[in-house]
């Protein structure tokens, strides 16, 4: 059977922790789910009107996690690293039911996620996987901000780059082949924040969950995590994870090359919101060749991360 087919878990997989913005322990679970169902999230807290679909139509806040209501109000919040970890593995089809309204932050990055998919498994169908394929350029600006996405062969590549004042962050750029290069740094690599910037962000009423457990803080010229960073660009890296997982509110994997300066969840989200409305943008064809140079799973995460 290809690796080209459709692709969901084995068994189910638990995960509880803290949301970030909400401060409240919350339990997720994901379960496998049949060819054609998708990513579908359904909040188990409530009894009717649970069912939340990961589209960039119902992304519904982006202001420091990418949020997503249905029609009836009932949303889930910081969704991004999950559903990141869902388009490195190639998880097609996955129901996730969740008893509160926010994704656990764990560690602050996809890894954990990732381990315990991979230690799950994966259990192929006889349906092939569909594939969005970027006919022409698009591209959104916001001020100095931009993204902006056009077509390529058979890759998704994402470039990125990250400016801040503070000289710890500073700028940083990194440039990656979503397919094929090695993406562990990318998926180990954590949220983080100017440490004078939390009390504005609490004032707002997010960060409730926030701790040097599964965030990166930055005072000044210090990074207040006792072991430092992961890697060297684990702040750009963060985000083109952030980028990754707002990508597949598309639905399927992407071949394009996207191009990102001081974006963040918004940009994304109107970038594919420009995309879409227009049919002569984008084609989305199924793939049934056996012999295409790769599976558009990412190998280096189908091995353990450490």
């Amino acid at each position: 059977m290809s690796l080209l087919n459709q692709k969901t878990i084995k068994n189910p997989i638990s995960f509880q922790g803290i949301g970030l913005h909400s401060g409240k322990t919350v339990n997720l679970s994901l379960k496998s789910a049949l060819p054609d169902t998708g990513i579908v999230f359904k909040r188990v807290d409530l009894n009717n009107n649970n069912l939340i679909y990961p589209s960039y139509n119902n992304v519904t806040n982006t202001s420091l996690n990418t949020t997503i209501s249905n029609e009836f109000g009932v949303k889930v919040s910081t969704i991004e690293h999950l559903m990141g970890a869902l388009f490195g593995l190639g998880i097609d089809n996955v129901l996730i039911e969740i008893d509160n309204e926010e994704v656990p932050i764990l560690d602050g990055s996809a890894r954990e996620f990732i381990k315990k998919i991979l230690e799950c498994g994966f259990v192929l169908s006889d349906r092939p996987i569909k594939i969005i394929k970027i006919n022409k350029k698009v591209e959104f600006r916001d001020g100095d901000r931009f993204i902006s996405i056009e077509p390529s062969k058979l890759s998704l590549d994402i470039e990125f780059e990250l400016e801040y004042e503070n000289k710890v962050i500073g700028n940083q750029y990194n440039k990656i082949n979503v397919y094929e290069d090695d993406l562990v740094d990318i998926f180990n690599s954590r949220t983080f924040c100017l440490f004078e910037d939390i009390e504005f962000i609490k004032k707002k009423g997010l960060a409730k969950g926030g701790s040097l457990e599964n965030a990166i803080v930055v005072k000044n010229n210090e990074i207040l995590n006792k072991d430092g960073l992961r890697n060297s660009k684990e702040f750009v890296n963060h985000k083109i994870l952030d980028c990754i997982g707002d990508l597949y509110t598309c639905g399927f994997r992407i071949i394009g090359k996207v191009k990102c300066s001081q974006g963040g969840h918004y940009l994304t989200n109107q970038l594919l919101r420009k995309v879409f409305i227009e049919k002569n943008n984008f084609l989305i064809f199924q793939v049934e060749q056996k012999n295409l140079p790769h599976s558009f799973i990412n190998k280096s995460l189908l091995k353990a991360i450490a």
